[in-house]
């Protein structure tokens, strides 16, 4: 693996992208505090730390904290159109090894990962686990010397916890989505605001009074439903999971099928980590001016192949917004080429969100560095007690203070003989 010091798309973006980490820090007091105590202890000394995240100034603010704690850091982007062009610059400007543009191709997204590959990391943090099938299906050499990984986002986790199952992963990954100050708060909120951000910068639509088809009701759906419903929209919801579908019919949305959707929806978002949510028979069901777009990790959810072959004419009719014309005269209008609305045509997740998901990054970076050489090679809860440490920290940043039970009331919860 030849090994370039970085590659970004302009280094005279970086003062731009400075700027705009700057804004970040500010709004991500929780990163702060971290940042300062383990600039102190070093915890991450020693360590190398190869990422595959998306390159956002909440990212930069994360790998700026990890090589405060002591780490050495070489970093790719995790999708080829998240990256946002003046971060990267940035990175590369403060001396980090950064192997990332807006608009790579599927060669340069492997390529990108290879290079972060060649200083032989001893951690890996990921945001689709396609760092991690690098290293088990083209490098798997690499895996003795990696203590564990983490993994940001639920369509790695399911895999990853695939491979555990089957006994085929080489070491221990913690599933930092799964952490409930990731999962309740980055993926509900973060996603249900930046994806409608997405929509609006790629179409400038007006949401209220249009049908607004969410498809999936996991967190990520239930954050743009919700979303879509504040702007005033209908909302409409398809499932597969008959508990997920109850959900959303006693939060007030409409639940059917995709086939009877196509039919009235204005505007298609896809939260399902599952391929071919949207194929052939939905477009050809949809009304004139449908807008479509898809907010999980993966291209693969909006079938754009037989999209494209509906098509008689193709044309981008303005920024991550292209014109499909059916044959009969019908346009239907695909945002980000199928790829994260929220990431391709916005920034991404709010900072003061992704606060809490990076903590939890960064504490499993060094819980993994502490303990990593110990742990089962499976994929692994955060520790216990982090949440509650992530949670507790942010509402102090907030200015905000709870209750705590005395010790009787410790004694009552726990006293089974306590009646009427």
């Amino acid at each position: 693996m030849a090994k370039a010091k970085f590659k970004v798309a302009d280094l005279k973006l970086a003062p731009m992208g400075l700027s705009k980490i700057d804004w970040a820090e500010s709004r991500m007091p929780v990163m702060m505090e971290f940042r300062k105590k383990y600039s102190k202890t070093q915890p991450l000394k020693g360590m190398r730390i190869a990422g595959c995240l998306h390159v956002t100034k909440e990212t930069a603010v994360l790998i700026r904290t990890l090589a405060a704690a002591g780490a050495e850091i070489s970093w790719s982007g995790c999708n080829p159109l998240s990256t946002q062009n003046d971060i990267a610059a940035a990175l590369a400007k403060d001396g980090f090894s950064v192997y990332a543009w807006h608009g790579q191709s599927v060669k340069d997204f492997y390529w990108s990962i290879e290079q972060t590959l060649a200083f032989k990391p001893t951690l890996t943090l990921d945001d689709g686990a396609d760092l991690i099938f690098t290293i088990h299906n083209r490098f798997p050499k690499l895996a003795a010397g990696v203590l564990g990984g983490t993994e940001e986002t639920t369509t790695g986790v399911h895999r990853l916890r695939a491979m555990g199952k089957a006994g085929k992963l080489l070491y221990p990954v913690v599933a930092v989505n799964d952490a409930e100050t990731k999962w309740d708060f980055d993926n509900v909120y973060g996603t249900g605001q930046s994806s409608i951000d997405g929509i609006v910068r790629a179409t400038n639509i007006l949401l209220g009074g249009k049908t607004f088809v969410v498809a999936g009701y996991g967190h990520c759906g239930r954050g743009c439903a919700m979303r879509a419903k504040g702007m005033g929209a209908n909302v409409v919801v398809t499932e597969v999971d008959p508990i997920q579908s109850l959900k959303a019919t006693l939060e007030g949305f409409r639940v059917m099928k995709m086939d009877q959707a196509a039919k009235i929806g204005d505007i298609f978002i896809t939260a399902t980590g599952m391929k071919d949510v949207i194929v052939k028979r939905h477009f050809e069901a949809m009304k004139d001016g449908a807008v479509v777009c898809n907010t999980g990790h993966y291209d693969c959810e909006v079938n754009i192949p037989q999209l494209t072959a509906l098509a008689k004419k193709v044309r981008e009719i303005r920024a991550n917004n292209e014109e499909f014309t059916m044959k009969n005269g019908r346009r239907i209008y695909l945002l980000a080429k199928g790829r994260l609305v929220n990431l391709a045509a916005a920034e991404g997740h709010p900072s003061e969100v992704m606060d809490m998901s990076f903590a939890n990054q960064l504490l499993s970076m060094i819980y993994l560095a502490k303990h990593g050489g110990k742990l089962a090679k499976d994929v692994h809860d955060i520790p216990g007690d982090q949440d509650q440490q992530v949670a507790t920290l942010k509402l102090a940043t907030m200015g905000i203070g709870i209750d705590k039970l005395t010790p009787e009331q410790f004694a009552y919860r726990d006293d089974y003989s306590a009646g009427t």
